[in-house]
């Protein structure tokens, strides 16, 4: 006699769980290891229940563009690299928000660069990804100000138009990579691994 599962009892492979999140194996392996998300070993397989993958991405939704309150920051976990994401278009901010969190990033947001500033004075962080082509500030003033603050905080662009110049400059400046509009999630873990020597 079968085991009958209710309804609601979705069960993922690692394949599928892989293509759900839009991440790489050595991610969902991370997410098992630190008990975020719930696997169950089926012979030599893991499998996924669909509602727990689900609960855990509600949870790591963005908390939105503020700065950290001090209490707030003593109490995360100082395992987990703090990345600061730079962008005038909301959109980008939430998907490089949502993609970082999803492998274990502390992840805050700046709308520019003034703000981005703003954050880097107040807080320590790991890596700093900003866009090239912003209002006001843009990102190569932002980049020659961060280095300013942390000579050695790592750096990701990202551009839609990459000019040879800006390109040449930013490479002068010390960018650990480049993202070019439009990027894929796997792409941006990529870069952040590797600018972040992981």
């Amino acid at each position: 006699m079968g085991i009958n599962f209710p309804n609601d009892e979705i069960f993922l492979t690692t394949e599928e769980v892989l293509e759900y999140l839009q991440v790489n194996l050595r991610t969902v392996y991370r997410l098992i290891k630190a008990g975020k998300i719930p696997a169950v070993r089926v012979g030599r397989q893991w499998r996924f229940r669909k509602r727990d993958i689900d609960a855990w991405l509600d949870a790591q939704r963005p908390r939105g563009e503020r700065a950290p309150a001090p209490a707030d920051r003593a109490a995360r976990p100082a395992d987990h690299p703090r990345v600061l994401v730079v962008d005038d278009e909301a959109s980008i901010r939430e998907l490089l928000s949502k993609t970082l969190a999803l492998a274990e990033y502390d992840v805050d947001t700046a709308p520019d660069g003034r703000a981005a500033i703003e954050r880097l004075r107040l807080g320590h962080y790991d890596l700093l990804i900003a866009d090239l082509k912003m209002p006001g500030l843009d990102g190569l003033s932002l980049i020659r100000e961060a280095k300013r603050l942390k000579v050695d905080l790592p750096v990701i662009i990202i551009t839609g138009f990459s000019t040879e110049s800006s390109a040449i400059e930013a490479v002068n400046l010390g960018v650990a990579g480049y993202l070019t509009k439009p990027f894929r999630v796997p792409q941006v873990l990529a870069a952040a691994a590797r600018a972040l020597g992981e």
